[in-house]
């Protein structure tokens, strides 16, 4: 039985990488060797905050499903989102406001690089469904226009 030969730096550089742009797997190939690093990402709820009657809303509609949404701006790619130009500057739109096809609504940072994700359409951005620094996969809800 032969025994396979595993280069750990390989893997420990494949490792940052996932931890660095917020990816949940990699995989390389050269010829007929492949290496995949796969992480689980773990998602935790954050404790319920108990509420008094009198301040329950008056609708208690079900949660609604921000990807079925028909003004959903979907992620087209792996990575980590940014609301703001940088962390000193306000977000590119304010939620509540109105953008106008093609502005710049975020950045999505992937590989090093920020990729600008622009409004597919006019309206008004009714809200964010990303918060920065958050990592999204594709195809997850970016942000609601309607």
């Amino acid at each position: 039985m032969s025994r396979m030969l595993v280069d750990k730096e390989a893997i420990r550089a494949l490792a940052d990488i996932l931890t660095e742009t917020g990816l949940t797997e990699i995989e390389v190939a050269e010829g007929d060797s492949r290496l995949r690093v796969a992480r689980e990402v773990s998602v935790q709820a954050a404790p319920a905050v108990a509420q008094a009657p009198a301040q329950q809303p008056k609708e208690s509609a079900a949660p609604v499903d921000m990807a079925s949404h028909p003004g959903v701006v979907p992620s087209p790619m792996v990575g980590v989102a940014f609301l703001t130009p940088d962390p000193s500057s306000p977000p590119f739109v304010q939620e509540g406001s109105h953008v106008a096809e093609g502005q710049t609504i975020m950045l999505i940072e992937a590989m090093k690089t920020f990729n600008q994700i622009k409004a597919p359409r006019a309206g008004k951005l009714i809200r964010y469904c990303v918060t920065t620094g958050e990592p999204v996969e594709y195809g997850a809800p970016l942000a609601i226009i309607e």
